[in-house]
């Protein structure tokens, strides 16, 4: 047995101290240079590009978490020709999201040919669905699909938009123009009680707003109230 000095112990000590420094400071380089991909959330995104309806353009971008974004280019008010660039983030319900993700599986994720090609169909905008995550970056234009899982997701983020759309129009009516907003509740509430809008919950920040503004009518802050109850209470998948 070889014995060790107090001096060697101590130099012994620094060496394996510094090693263990190395070595840490190796791995947090690697974690910073080469991300774990896996852990990123996959996005799915719908585009639609309508030139002469309003919005002309919008874009939903939803990850596997969840969280969402919606961009639009549409006028500022129905009775205005002024657009403005509007963006919001939200989160989609589980239900939703997971319904989202099931159809672009059981679409192959967008891959191939999703078009029906047939040119005799009326033109309803240029529609684009994505899927992109650690292994596919995926995208593909469409005006019209037989598919049905990209028929039902047409329908669904169309559906998003609408509600989306309501939001930015109250949020301008509630700022410039509050005798506007009856009107357009009116209207949000009748297309949502026939189905026509979805993940009403993304559009609870300016109901909330208007519910709580007591300059607003009383019958204006009772619709807001009854839209917020009916986001509780209407399932959110399609």
């Amino acid at each position: 047995m070889h014995y060790i000095g107090e001096t060697g112990l101590h130099r012994f000590t620094k060496i394996r101290g510094a090693v263990g420094a190395g070595l840490t400071a190796l791995v947090a380089c690697a974690l910073l240079c080469f991300p774990a991909h896996a852990a990123d959330p996959a996005t799915i995104t719908f585009s639609l590009d309508f030139p002469g309806s309003d919005p002309e353009h919008y874009f939903i971008s939803v990850q596997s978490d969840g969280r969402a974004k919606y961009e639009c280019s549409g006028k500022i008010s129905s009775d205005s020709e002024d657009t403005e660039t509007y963006q919001t983030d939200f989160t989609f319900s589980d239900a939703t999201r997971a319904r989202i993700f099931a159809l672009a599986a059981q679409a192959h994720y967008f891959s191939g040919k999703i078009d029906s090609g047939n040119r005799k169909l009326a033109f309803t905008g240029t529609k684009k669905l994505s899927y992109t995550d650690a292994q596919r970056n995926v995208s593909a234009t469409y005006n019209f699909s037989p598919q049905q899982p990209i028929q039902q997701l047409t329908a669904l983020f169309q559906a998003v938009a609408a509600t989306m759309e309501f939001g930015r129009r109250l949020a301008y009516d509630h700022r410039y123009q509050k005798l506007a907003l009856d009107d357009e509740l009116k209207r949000m509430e009748a297309e949502a009680h026939s189905g026509e809008l979805a993940e009403l919950d993304a559009a609870r920040p300016i109901l909330q707003e208007i519910f709580d503004d007591s300059s607003v009518l009383n019958v204006v802050r009772a619709r807001a109230q009854r839209l917020m109850e009916m986001a509780r209470s209407v399932p959110t998948a399609r």
